[in-house]
């Protein structure tokens, strides 16, 4: 039996007698897939998660979705699920993301609930029930730069000089990401994950949380890879974030230019890890859309090196790969 029709035989044995249809929500950069359920007697729709074994495992999705309901933040509910066969039937947040709704008179109030959102999260925050964010993780994420941005798309081998560059920018943000403070991280927390919802945000795309650092999802949010913000504003959301979380009794640097270079640190790695994640959905997974989001993903990265004595040997090394005219300036 093909997937299609596995899928559809448990929603007729999950759903009963009700009369339904499936139209396609989304495909995401993984294997899973998800349909919306319409009925029709007219009751609110479901959405249908797809996520066929072995590429995808249902357990860390359910584990979280638990974990995030019970911090008090807006998640699908689980209706019906089939973990052997990859299969989940959830509630529906619609289909406005924060991406589709942004505009300079909501971005205030968006930002605000989302931040609100990523505080109650990180105020529930325990060791032991998520993942450790820890050094292996975070350093596969970045080899992905070197092997998948550098090699694979720009045809770039690093030489030994070159290789030892990134090895020391590498040890140096690792410190610095080790060092923050841990909580629950979501790890993609940005526009496309986020939905306007009633509370607000509904949050998406969960699975892969991770216990780690306190500035990690803050990124995600104000350093998005599909929409830019001028640089005073994100300033300005990050400070208030600081002062909130602060008031929370997080464990944030007490000196908010310490925390910014942990935020902006934090980007780095992200960045770094980012641009080999879209490298490799073009030129493995034939995905050649996400390539259109590098750009201000590297803009992000160059800004950030050319701040920081420690983080120049990167920047020069990007000028090496991609030359920038002498002119070029940063907008956001």
């Amino acid at each position: 039996m093909d997937r299609s029709a596995q899928l559809q035989q448990w929603l007729e044995s999950t759903l009963g007698h009700a009369s339904f249809r499936l139209t396609g929500v989304s495909n995401d950069a993984s294997f899973r897939r998800y349909f919306r359920v319409h009925f029709d007697d007219g009751r609110t729709t479901l959405v249908v998660m797809d996520a066929p074994p072995p590429q995808e495992d249902c357990r860390p999705y359910v584990h979280v979705a638990a974990l995030f309901a019970a911090a008090g933040v807006h998640v699908p509910q689980i209706h019906a699920q089939n973990l052997a066969a990859g299969f989940l039937l959830l509630s529906d947040l619609g289909d406005t993301t924060y991406l589709k709704s942004l505009e300079e008179s909501s971005a205030d109030r968006l930002y605000g609930d989302a931040l609100e959102a990523l505080l109650c999260l990180q105020r529930a925050s325990r060791p032991g029930a998520l993942p450790q964010y820890d050094r292996e993780l975070l350093r596969r994420e970045l080899m992905l730069f070197p092997d998948w941005y550098c090699a694979r798309q720009l045809g770039r081998e690093l030489n030994a000089v070159q290789r030892q560059a990134l090895e020391e920018v590498f040890g140096v943000l690792l410190e610095n990401n080790l060092g923050q403070p841990k909580v629950y991280v979501h790890r993609d927390y940005h526009s496309r994950n986020l939905m306007l919802s009633q509370p607000n945000p509904g949050i998406l795309d969960f699975q892969d949380a991770v216990y780690g650092p306190i500035t990690y999802d803050l990124v995600s949010l104000l350093r998005d890879a599909y929409i830019a913000w001028p640089e005073e504003r994100v300033l300005d959301w990050c400070a208030r974030y600081w002062e909130r979380a602060r008031r929370a009794g997080l464990p944030v640097a007490a000196d908010f230019a310490e925390f910014y270079r942990d935020f902006e640190w934090m980007g780095a790695q992200r960045q770094l890890k980012v641009l080999g994640i879209f490298a490799r959905l073009c030129w493995r997974d034939g995905k050649d859309g996400y390539l259109r989001d590098q750009p201000l993903v590297m803009r992000y990265l160059r800004r950030t090196c050319e701040r920081y004595r420690e983080l120049m040997p990167l920047a020069r090394l990007l000028d090496e790969l991609e030359p920038q005219p002498k002119s070029v300036g940063y907008t956001f």
